[in-house]
């Protein structure tokens, strides 16, 4: 059988490549016709073939920058620092946040590189509960990635409210600095925060501008962070703190008696500023050679949001005058007050703000990009109720408009709970943490479990790998107990931190839909055959392809692996919608339909 000229269709109904890259590559149905043949998919004939077709799936235009905008620009270390710096002033001062974030970038670092080694071996929009599905064992892999993903997309969804009310909080913060008089009530910032969401949404439905957007974030927030940090000091010179106010003294007014306790529940200020570090993992198939870019990406991440943010503190509490006034904040937004405090004047204070409002609508639009592509790559492996429809990209925007939809809606409602707890931004935070920490282990133990025995990527870093993974499951049970700790004693319905029962609950609902539906429709393109491996199988001497054709009429469809001769080496049913061809190098492919 010559491959060359096997003709791809079923039933004279002929599938033509609408978009293809190294690592995959997507089928939309054009139509009745006699024939159709596909004699080479390398990158020229996939992209003619491709410029003639109607685009309904991702277009593949974020270069590492672009990536790297996105990542950072959701982490955005020195921004996070800024906007919750409300939550960890309290427990212990400066010496907290500076030494917190030495703590915190450390661990972030074994965090990237488990992250990096996964993503590098499996690169693929879906992440973590992708990687969990291909080295979970057999028997609970399909749980272990629908739990994974359920986790993730939590975090995601905490993530981008925790983000917009932030900004909001800094909005009203803003107004309260110019008007002495006016009193910030919590109801202003859930009015300008539900606006603000609606914005967002809206502004993410042009996917076209997204690639440009996230670059430019980079750069944006960089400015911003000079600019700020150069004009703070330049304007406080003379009037500098001394070291021993910023590294030696601790100042506890959280309530706890142990000294202890309030350190490490104030570190949630610089762990939220380091979270969302698989936001790049879910940009995949939006970008060339993922298995390099995304690692660079993530570690890229980290490095350039412990300098700022560092460096940026640094600056900060060295021209601070008055710390009882962040103690007791008239704005809401304690870097306002330093602002105001090291320039002495309320106009530059506001421009300086301003810098971060910039800045920070490029996290919370990049915020807003990651966890509708992860709630689209979920949904397309029916992790989701009614997954079919969440699924869907829009063909005129180019966008998972759907998704955006459905995870906007769900942010919309979690920003009720910030009307009924004064510390509900405490709780934001911390379930952005726990959720994606969470997801993160999944795939790690499973890894673990596997002795780390896999065909790994290019990004692989052997016994300090190792080490990392231990660390980030160590960190991962250690934050989940103390993040869920009051911030402040004495503890009353206001302001407990229910970040714990949102976390039982939600674990609640997984398991019990997962046995009413889960269990019955979880099904992604990648659950292999429990024998054969096929990415990066050295024992496995071809190429080899898994095809799925997409938009089919039929309610199951037959997947056929095949070899350079065109011989089926397995198949594979599924009732799955959305269609992928996976190969380990581009050449030659047959798709036959029974």
């Amino acid at each position: 059988m010559n491959i060359t000229d096997q003709k791809l269709q079923k039933n004279s109904e002929v599938y033509t490549i609408v978009e293809a890259n190294d690592d995959t590559a997507s089928f939309n149905q054009l139509g009745s016709v006699s024939s159709s043949k596909i004699s080479d998919l390398d990158k020229n004939s996939i992209n003619n073939e491709f410029n003639q077709t109607e685009e309904v799936h991702l277009r593949k235009s974020f270069s590492l920058w672009s990536i790297l905008g996105v990542g950072f620009g959701l982490t955005n270390s020195w921004f996070g620092i800024s906007a919750s710096m409300v939550t960890g002033i309290e427990s212990g001062g400066p010496m907290m946040i500076v030494y917190g974030i030495i703590i915190i970038s450390l661990i972030s670092i074994c965090v990237g590189v488990s992250l990096g080694e996964l993503s590098s071996a499996y690169p693929h929009a879906g992440g973590q509960f992708f990687w969990s599905l291909k080295l979970a064992p057999p028997k609970h892999r399909r749980f272990a990635a629908y739990m994974c993903g359920s986790y993730a997309y939590a975090g995601s969804v905490f993530t981008s409210a925790s983000t917009t009310l932030s900004v909001a909080t800094e909005l009203v913060g803003m107004y309260a600095l110019c008007h002495e008089s006016f009193v910030p009530r919590r109801w202003h910032v859930f009015v300008c925060f539900e606006l603000l969401h609606l914005f967002l949404l809206l502004f993410n439905c042009y996917g076209k501008s997204l690639p440009f957007i996230s670059s430019s974030s980079l750069y944006i927030s960089l400015l911003s962070f000079f600019t700020i940090t150069i004009t703070v000091l330049a304007c406080a010179h003379g009037k500098y703190n001394d070291a021993k106010f910023v590294f030696a003294t601790f100042y506890n007014e959280t309530g706890w008696k142990n000294g202890g306790i309030a350190f490490i529940v104030g570190l949630i200020n610089p762990a939220w500023s380091f979270s969302c570090l698989d936001c790049a993992t879910h940009m995949a198939f939006e970008v060339e050679k993922p298995e390099r870019v995304i690692p660079m990406a993530i570690m890229g991440t980290i490095a350039i949001g412990f300098i700022t943010s560092f460096c940026y503190v640094i600056a900060m509490f060295f021209s601070l005058n008055d710390l009882n006034a962040l103690f007791n904040s008239h704005t809401g937004a304690p870097i306002l007050d330093i602002y105001n405090q090291a320039l002495h004047n309320k106009a530059g204070a506001i421009v300086l703000g301003c810098l971060v409002l910039f800045t920070s609508f490029g996290c919370v639009i990049a915020c807003h990009t990651w966890q509708a592509r992860l709630c689209w790559s979920f949904a397309t492996d029916q992790g989701l109720p009614y997954s079919k429809w969440w699924a869907e990209v829009n063909p005129t925007l180019g966008v998972p408009l759907n998704a955006h939809l459905m995870s906007c809606g769900w942010i919309a409602i979690i920003g009720l709970l910030y009307l009924a707890s004064s510390t509900a931004f405490n709780s934001l935070i911390t379930g952005c943490i726990a959720f994606l920490l969470l997801s993160y282990i999944i795939p790690v133990i499973c890894l673990l479990q596997k002795k780390r025995q896999i065909k790994h990527g290019p990004f692989w870093l052997g016994k300090f790998g190792l080490f990392s993974n231990i660390v980030l499951l160590c960190w991962t049970l250690f934050s989940i107990v103390f993040f869920s700790f009051p911030p402040n004693l004495p503890v009353n319905r206001n302001n407990m931190n229910y970040v714990c029962v949102v976390i039982v609950g939600f674990t609640c609902y997984q398991l019990i839909y997962w046995k009413w539906k889960g269990a019955k429709e979880f099904h992604s393109a990648q659950d292999d055959d429990d024998n054969i491996e096929y990415e990066n199988n050295s024992n496995i001497n071809m190429d080899t392809y898994m095809a799925r054709t997409s938009n089919i009429s039929d309610s199951h469809s037959q997947y056929y692996m095949m070899d350079q001769d065109g011989v089926s080496l397995h198949s594979d049913t599924s009732e799955n919608g959305t269609q992928l061809i996976n190969h380990k190098s581009i050449a030659k492919v047959d798709v036959r339909e029974t």
